[in-house]
């Protein structure tokens, strides 16, 4: 196998920059990862690679990662064992697990309320799931996006109590609610499970259990709601224990309930490290069984047919089980993970991917004019690209936004005005800015009627006439936008020669996997690349299968996706062959028991 590493340019300024690609064919600068090039990195990997028994280009990818001898281990086997906290390391944990196991001694009526995406209906599954398997009544509520917005309102949770809810948790939501939460002091306990920015005063409530709360020392705040939750699973059933109630009563199966979590971690994006690599690990063999009849169901209808992986997450089930609190029925998603019956499931999961496919011609709608309007900005001067059209519908704006982000590599918001003039609308950002502070901020400047999140996402509403005054408050915060490169750079980890690129090789890097948000997928250069055959291959044509020639003679088959329109297509498709660079993931695929090794181009440039 044939591995070229990088080699030391002669000027600072190329040091960085993969085999000379300045510009690609779709506008991006190739970078060789942080530290492929230092030769302290490439010894560090080699070390890594010895002591684990992998191939050096492995280990020289666990360096690139961050990793050192003592932690690749825990990365290459990650166990909760090793890496799972005590919960009570989070503030006001112990409060909220006493209540929830005096709950269930007693036998009282659990509400849940949770939010309408996949962490919070995920976090509201195994909360429900862990109470029933102990006995409790529970009833749950997900909010209507359009009637009732994001967060706690009064009459749902006046509805839990009046349903007899003594105990009532608020899970992916609530933080920033204490209005809200505090007018309930009088007719139920509540606790809050939530992992969301808030500058404000916290609800004087029982418990708000919250990694990112200011006095929080727990170093949590990159779990989401429903590994939250999952915590706070673990922790009640340590105090039921130490009670003796499992002395006279079953207690649950957890790690069951690893599946919800490993969802959840994905799809709301958070970083697969540490504690959530294990979580997604175990979580991602726990769905491979399938005994969770609705995401079973669901894989099913998704044509999920190998056992589920990230990108299965990511991709065929996040987005389902977020369709419905889009643009449907809220609850729908959190209804289809809790339900037992496969006729059921079938039919939910049938529903779901029936209104994921209207959510994308809702989507498609909006695109085109929002991608316009976000080229006018950028070209005008704006850090940070916001847009608010009329007729757009609430529930797609937040992927629109990310769309926007990912094309234009700035900070990007997008809203819906109301027929009420308001705009409600949501964020994505890009690394290193800050999004939610600084919503938090113009919230707290009277520019925004509601605001919150995190780092990456956030969410909105203001008057239409704020908009302008809100649009040059984010350009100011994130000034920093301007001077990001107008696509984002790619960071190769490695050039391989078309015969390098070997089954091998492609299953030792799996190995990496669960791949995402902080640890991404390797990104492998193949350099001076001919294509000796092109097809459309497709319902619609919009894929393009290729076979590669290297200049080993080496041949590799290659896929590139979504190339109508794309700038790659006509340099793939050019009879004349000129020479290339390529970018992109080797992956092993299995079928009808042959395995064997496909290129996944995800960039191209003129060699």
């Amino acid at each position: 196998m044939t591995v070229l590493s990088p080699t030391a340019p002669a000027t600072l300024t190329q040091t960085h920059v993969a085999l000379g690609v300045e510009t690609s064919l779709s506008g991006r600068r190739w970078l060789w990862r942080t530290g492929a090039d230092n030769p302290d990195c490439q010894r560090l990997g080699a070390a890594i690679a010895q002591r684990a028994g992998l191939p050096e280009i492995v280990g020289r990818l666990l360096a690139l990662r961050g990793l050192s001898l003592e932690s690749a281990a825990d990365f290459l086997d990650p166990k909760l064992r090793a890496l799972m906290p005590n919960p009570s390391t989070l503030q006001d944990m112990d409060i909220a697990a006493a209540r929830m196991a005096r709950a269930v001694q007693q036998g009282e009526t659990i509400g849940i309320f949770g939010d309408y995406d996949v962490d919070g209906a995920c976090a509201s599954g195994i909360l429900a799931s862990f109470f029933e398997e102990l006995g409790s009544t529970v009833h749950t509520h997900i909010p209507d996006r359009m009637t009732e917005g994001y967060g706690p309102n009064l009459p749902a949770l006046e509805n839990l109590a009046a349903q007899g809810a003594k105990l009532i948790i608020c899970v992916d939501c609530g933080t920033a609610a204490a209005d809200i939460l505090n007018q309930m002091a009088d007719k139920a306990d509540l606790i809050v499970l939530d992992h969301h920015k808030s500058e404000d005063a916290l609800p004087a409530i029982l418990a708000t259990v919250n990694p990112n709360r200011p006095d929080c020392s727990s170093r949590l705040n990159h779990i989401c709601a429903a590994a939250l939750a999952f915590l706070a699973a673990v922790a009640t059933a340590r105090d039921l224990r130490a009670l003796g109630w499992f002395e006279t009563n079953p207690a649950p199966d957890l790690l069951r309930q690893l599946d919800l979590v490993a969802l959840a971690t994905v799809c709301d994006v958070m970083p697969l490290q540490g504690l959530n690599r294990a979580f997604v690990a175990q979580g991602l063999k726990v769905m491979a069984r399938r005994q969770r009849v609705g995401l079973s169901a669901l894989l099913e209808i998704a044509s999920v047919t190998k056992a589920p992986d990230a990108f299965s997450c990511g991709f065929a089930l996040g987005p389902r089980i977020n369709a419905g609190g889009r643009i449907a029925e809220a609850a729908l998603g959190l209804r289809l993970l809790r339900c037992e019956d496969p006729h059921e499931a079938k039919i939910m999961a049938e529903r779901l991917d029936a209104v994921n496919r209207k959510r994308q011609g809702v989507e498609a709608e909006i695109l085109d004019l929002a991608m316009q309007q976000a080229t006018e900005q950028r070209e005008a001067g704006h850090a940070v690209i916001f847009l608010a059209g009329k007729n757009w519908h609430p529930g797609v704006v937040g992927i629109v936004a990310g769309r926007i982000k990912e094309q234009f590599n700035r900070p990007a918001l997008v809203g819906a005005e109301q027929e009420d003039g308001s705009v409600k609308g949501s964020g994505r950002s890009v690394p290193g800015l800050d999004l939610g502070t600084v919503i938090i901020a113009a919230r707290q400047a009277g520019l925004l009627t509601t605001g919150g999140g995190h780092a990456m996402a956030a969410g909105f509403s203001l008057p239409v006439d704020n908009v302008e005054e809100f649009h040059a408050f984010l350009d100011e915060r994130l000034a920093g936008a301007a001077e990001l490169p107008n696509a984002v750079d790619l960071d190769i980890d490695a050039a391989v020669s078309v015969g390098g690129a070997t089954v091998d090789l492609a299953q030792n890097l799996a190995t990496l996997a669960p791949f995402g948000a902080g640890n991404a997928e390797p990104l492998i250069a193949l350099s001076h690349v001919q294509v000796v055959k092109a097809d459309r291959i497709g319902r619609d044509g919009n894929t393009l299968r290729l076979l590669l020639k290297g200049a080993d003679g080496g041949r590799l088959k290659a896929l590139v996706f979504r190339v109508e329109n794309s700038p790659l297509a006509p340099a793939l498709e050019d009879t004349t062959r000129p020479p290339l660079h390529l970018a992109g993931y080797l992956r092993a695929e299995s079928w009808n028991g042959r395995t064997d090794v496909t290129f996944f181009i995800q960039d191209a440039a003129l060699a």
